[in-house]
């Protein structure tokens, strides 16, 4: 599964700034405690190296960050707290990675920001001995592991939710795709996914590749959309994830949009939760990420003890430089208002109390939370 895409230009970061913001990333929990990667033992402490897109008020700040320490805590009672750095910018990714491979990690988990512009970091890390678990995102390089959600089933959960929501308008209505970014390869296979379900049944007004993930990119791509197609012509949008899926909204609102079409969205943040019970979103994917959590870790602590990893592996996957790597892909679900309860709920990931604002009461009785 290959980028295809040409990585665009990116703003530098001056020197200074990146060491700062390197600095920064990597005190983001205790010193590793490098303990000499390569010899084998499960006795000695296992110093694993984090790194992610984001942090704070991110997904994988909430998320991911804590479950990660969790599941080490619990495999390898011995090693110390992992070495967690956190940015948006790929440039001080790049930064942080190679600091990492300095310090003498024994083992790397990877969610990358921009896979092709981290392959050289990729392959220095193999060259000093360090196994690289890719993340959520399959980096470029010699990686030895990668843990995901099935990217296809998620474009198609979005695809066949956007159809439902759409009604009679899914036979020969017109959409706006919101995609992700070009430079991750996630954004390529949702897309495709999401493309398998609905080439055919529905027009494709416009199709944009969102700079960034960032939402003030999807909300400029939305308006632009809504201003060439007209505001009674979009039947649908079928945007990536949860952050673009609020930027398409608020377009729509900003271009006074009435009704609003049906909005897909991926991530299941709290604040997509509460506007599909609001009547404002028509759906997101609800990914469990302690399962996601569990199986990097699980890879990274047998990779860090140099041993094999085929029997955690459900497939294997190609990347554009390695082939048949050990991959776990993992299944998700699609949630609509009648399935919060089942899911999310359910599994503990938000309270009622946390979804249901006093805002949101009436709406929260009618969906049949309250």
């Amino acid at each position: 599964m290959g980028l295809g895409v040409d990585v665009p230009k990116r703003r530098r970061l001056s020197r200074a700034a990146v060491a700062v913001a390197v600095g920064a990333g990597l005190a983001l929990t205790g010193a590793c405690g490098g303990s000499g990667h390569g010899d084998g033992s499960r006795g000695g402490g296992l110093s694993v190296g984090v790194l992610l897109p984001g942090g704070g008020a991110s997904r994988f700040g909430q998320f991911d960050r804590p479950l990660i320490e969790r599941k080490l805590k619990e495999l390898c009672p011995d090693c110390p707290a992992p070495a967690v750095a956190a940015t948006s910018e790929p440039d001080v990714q790049q930064q942080q990675l190679d600091a990492m491979i300095t310090r003498g990690v024994d083992v790397l988990i990877l969610a990358a920001i921009d896979p092709k512009a981290l392959r050289s970091s990729v392959e220095a890390a193999h060259r000093a001995g360090i196994p690289v678990v890719a993340y959520d995102r399959l980096a470029q390089g010699p990686v030895s592991g990668y843990v995901t959600f099935d990217g296809a089933a998620i474009g198609r959960l979005q695809g066949e939710a956007l159809l439902k929501g759409m009604g009679a308008k899914a036979d020969g209505g017109q959409i706006v795709m919101v995609n992700g970014a070009a430079i991750d390869p996630n954004a390529a296979w949702f897309e495709r996914g999401a493309l398998s379900v609905l080439r055919g049944k529905v027009k494709i007004g416009k199709s944009y590749d969102t700079a960034g993930w960032r939402p003030e990119n999807a909300f400029a791509d939305m308006t632009g959309a809504i201003a060439a197609l007209g505001a009674d012509h979009i039947d649908g949008v079928l945007a990536a994830n949860d952050t673009l899926a609020g930027a398409a909204i608020s377009a729509l609102d900003a271009s006074a949009v009435r009704p609003l079409p049906p909005v897909t969205g991926q991530d299941a943040d709290l604040s997509a939760v509460q506007r599909i019970v609001a009547g404002r979103q028509y759906m997101t994917v609800y990914k469990s990420y302690r399962a996601e959590a569990d199986a990097a870790v699980e890879m990274a602590v047998a990779l860090g003890h140099r041993e094999p990893v085929g029997s955690l592996a459900t497939a294997t996957v190609d990347s554009a430089t390695t082939r048949g790597i050990p991959s776990v892909l993992l299944p998700s679900s699609s949630v609509t208002v009648g399935t919060i309860k089942d899911t999310l709920v359910k599994d503990g990931i938000y309270t009622i109390d946390q979804i249901c604002t006093p805002k949101l009461r009436s709406a929260c009785a009618r969906a049949g939370l309250t």
